[in-house]
């Protein structure tokens, strides 16, 4: 029996770092911006005894770090409601980037499948 290899190739990776016990509000917020899913992995930074800019904010050094393959089209909208709910415009908050993905596999509903088929026969 053959099998398809199926890509996705209009997929974007964020990631967020953030302070440890932040991590569940703002993939609640991505989720409710339309996101699918989420990894979340804990991890140790540095730089634990610095201050940060003039408010001299202490960041500790326990972090989570969220990741999100989201649809490119959806990128802008799930990494705004990420940085809203992170308040990652306070210091000591958190990161957010985004980075391309060449290309991604996973299991794709059939349905999914022939969806995106039609809306690629349209164009």
């Amino acid at each position: 029996m053959a099998r398809d290899v199926v890509v996705l190739t209009d997929v974007e990776l964020i990631t967020c770092i953030v302070q440890k016990g932040e991590a569940d509000k703002i993939v609640k917020a991505a989720y409710n911006a339309g996101a699918q899913g989420a990894t979340i992995y804990y991890a140790k930074g540095s730089g634990v005894k610095e201050k940060l800019g003039v408010f001299g904010v202490a960041v500790d050094s326990e972090k989570e770090i969220i990741n999100m393959a989201v649809p490119s089209e959806m990128v802008n909208v799930v990494f705004d409601a990420m940085y809203l709910a992170g308040e990652l415009d306070t210091p000591g908050k958190g990161f957010i980037y985004v980075t391309n993905i060449e290309k991604a596999g996973t299991y794709i509903p059939k349905e999914v499948l022939e969806k995106l088929e039609k809306n690629r026969e349209v164009k």
